[in-house]
């Protein structure tokens, strides 16, 4: 995470993989291995524009206003375009994806990421 320096946005990027792995898994078991694959790539879609979204706004240098406004709509207008690309690229490319499992992980992690807010920029000291 060398390229992403805000902590919430970090930290909300390792959950979305933990529950990569778990969607994975739930998957696996109710649809078998095209089930599995199909969980892990809703999960890796929203992971790559997040991680973009990240990195971008990780990337912000100047203070004002009009600057912090332009880096947050431009990093939102990157992270909308990879997501309806990848949801493009997945849905034609993947032919024994499992469209329920694929959605409903892709659903799961994008509420993750709303998840950032209630994280401290700050670690908490002991």
């Amino acid at each position: 995470m060398f390229l992403i320096k805000n902590r919430p946005l970090g930290i909300i990027l390792l959950w979305q993989l933990a529950f990569a792995i778990v969607a994975m898994i739930v998957c696996g078991l109710l649809a078998g291995v095209s089930g599995a694959f199909s969980g892990f790539l809703g999960v890796f879609v929203s992971v790559i524009a997040g991680g973009a979204y990240a990195v971008l706004i990780s990337r912000h240098s100047g203070y004002s206003a009009g600057n912090v406004l332009r880096t947050a709509l431009r990093a939102e207008a990157v992270k909308i375009f990879l997501i309806v690309m990848l949801l493009w690229s997945v849905f034609t490319a993947y032919k024994d994806l499992k469209p329920v499992m694929f959605i409903g992980s892709f659903v799961i992690a994008v509420l993750i990421s709303s998840m950032a807010v209630f994280i401290s920029e700050k670690p908490r000291v002991k």
